[in-house]
C-alpha cells in the first residue's frame, strides 16, 4: 500500500501531533531555554514521548519506554529514530522545567481557542464565562503535602496534588491552571486570577472570600457563587417573594443584601443580590452574585453551567493516566498533567474538525488502540468501520 498521501502515510499519532506547530514548540523551547540544560532528549522528542504515553495510557516509565520499543519503525513519523531510554525520560521528566509544557499548551489554546468555542452556550446571554474548581489527584507521596488525618496504623497518609482550574465555558478546556499540595486551600487560588473587566466567574462555597469578592466589584468582574449557610448578612430590600405561595418553584426570593469584612484592620461592607432558587425535586439554593441587572433566573442558570468543568475533570480522569506518575518530583507531576491537558484539548479540536457524533470517551478509547495504523484520522474518527475498510481494501488491490 502506497504511503505517499498524506493521510494514510502517517500514523495516526503523527495526524494527531501535527495539530501541534514547530514554531510553538521552539517558541516555547526559546522562551525557557529548555535544550540548554537538558540535550540529552531534545524538547520536542521529550513532548512527543510524553504524549505517546499519554494516548496509549501508559501506567509507568518502563510501560512507556517498552511500548514505544515496538513502534521503532514508525518512529521517523513522529521526528526520531528510536525510543527514549528509560533513565534518559526518567532524567528530563526531573531536570527540563514543566514550564515548557505549560507554556506549549498555553500556545495551542490561544491558536485553538476560537475555532473551540460556541458562542450559542445554550440558555446564557453572557459572553466570556469562566468556571473555577480544582480536582484532587491522589497519591501516596513525600513530595507533597499529605491530606486528611494521619493514619492510626502509622501508615503514611495519603498525599496528593489539587489542580486548580478555571475553565472556560465556551469551549471546554482549561483556560488556567494552578497546581499546589492537596490541603491549601481553593479560595486563594483567587489570587492568582488576572480578569478583563465583564468576565464572568461562576464557583463553588468552597471559594466565598469577601474581601476578594470586594476586588472583584472594583474590576467589574461578575461571579456567581453559593451562599454558605452559616453566613452572616444584613437585607437591606427585598425585590421578590413568592415563599408564601402554594408549591412555588424557580426563583421563589430575590434580595439586596450586605455582608461585612475585614480590609487591613478595617471593618468593611458589601452589596450583594441573594437569590433564592427551589429545583423541581423539591431542595432550594441560594446565590450571591454582585451583578444586579440580569433577570435573576438567568443568574440561576449561570450557576447551572458550573456542572462544565465536573465534565472536564471527568474527561481527563476517566481517559488519561493521572493514576501513577512518571517522575519523583514534583516538576515530574507537573509536566505529566499539562501533557494530560495538551491531549484533552487537542481531541477537543479534532472531534471539532470530524463534526463526530461519537462521545469523547468512545474517542480516545478507539484512537488508543490504533495509534500507530496508517489510516486517515478524520474519516477514522467520523466512521471507523468505513475507514478501516478502505484501508484494507487497498491493501488487497496493492497485493493483487
Amino acid at each position: 500500500m502506497s504511503k505517499s498521501n498524506s493521510f494514510s502515510g502517517q500514523p495516526i499519532l503523527s495526524q494527531i501531533l501535527n495539530l501541534i506547530s514547530s514554531k510553538i514548540i521552539n517558541s516555547a523551547t526559546r522562551k525557557h531555554k529548555s535544550n540548554r540544560y537538558y540535550k540529552k532528549l531534545p524538547s520536542r522528542v521529550h513532548l512527543v514521548t510524553l504524549l505517546y504515553g499519554v494516548f496509549s495510557y501508559c501506567n509507568g516509565l518502563r510501560e512507556l519506554c517498552e511500548g514505544m520499543l515496538g513502534c521503532e519503525g514508525k518512529l521517523a513519523h513522529l521526528g526520531f529514530d528510536k525510543a527514549p531510554a528509560r533513565s534518559t525520560l526518567s532524567d528530563a521528566n526531573n531536570k527540563r522545567s514543566y514550564l515548557f509544557f505549560a507554556t506549549v499548551y498555553e500556545k495551542l489554546l490561544e491558536q485553538y481557542h476560537s475555532f473551540i468555542s460556541d458562542s450559542r452556550l445554550k440558555g446564557l446571554s453572557i459572553k466570556n464565562l469562566k468556571i473555577i474548581d480544582s480536582t484532587t489527584i491522589s497519591l501516596f507521596s513525600d513530595l507533597l503535602a499529605g491530606v486528611g488525618r494521619n493514619r492510626l496504623d502509622g501508615s503514611k497518609k495519603k498525599g496528593g496534588i489539587k489542580v486548580h482550574t478555571m475553565m472556560d465555558a465556551f469551549s471546554g478546556v482549561a483556560e488556567f491552571v494552578r497546581m499546589t499540595a492537596a490541603k491549601e486551600h481553593d479560595k486563594h487560588f483567587l489570587y492568582h486570577l488576572d480578569l478583563p473587566a465583564n468576565s464572568w466567574l461562576v464557583f463553588d462555597r468552597a471559594y466565598n472570600h469577601y474581601s476578594q469578592f470586594a476586588k472583584f466589584i472594583e474590576q467589574k468582574v461578575w461571579f456567581v457563587t453559593r451562599m454558605k449557610s452559616n453566613a452572616v448578612f444584613h437585607v437591606t430590600k427585598v425585590l421578590e417573594d413568592k415563599t408564601k405561595r402554594k408549591n412555588p418553584k424557580g426563583v421563589i426570593k430575590v434580595q439586596l443584601i450586605t455582608m461585612g469584612y475585614k480590609q487591613n484592620g478595617e471593618e468593611k461592607r458589601l452589596k450583594l443580590r441573594r437569590i433564592t432558587f427551589k429545583a423541581d425535586d423539591g431542595r432550594e439554593y441560594v446565590f450571591i452574585t454582585n451583578e444586579f441587572n440580569l433577570p435573576a433566573d438567568q443568574i440561576a442558570e449561570i450557576y447551572k453551567s458550573r456542572w462544565m468543568i465536573e465534565l472536564l475533570f471527568k474527561q481527563i480522569k476517566q481517559n488519561f493516566p493521572l493514576r501513577y506518575f512518571w517522575g519523583n518530583s514534583t516538576n515530574a507531576i507537573k509536566m505529566q498533567v499539562y501533557c494530560v491537558l495538551m491531549a484533552q484539548l487537542l481531541m477537543v479540536v479534532l472531534r471539532k474538525k470530524s463534526e463526530t457524533k461519537k462521545s469523547f470517551a468512545n474517542m480516545i478509547t478507539v484512537i488508543r488502540l490504533h495509534l500507530m495504523s496508517y489510516v486517515d484520522i478524520m474519516e477514522f474518527i467520523k466512521n471507523t468501520y468505513k475507514a478501516w475498510r478502505k484501508i484494507h481494501d487497498e491493501s488487497i488491490a496493492f497485493q493483487t
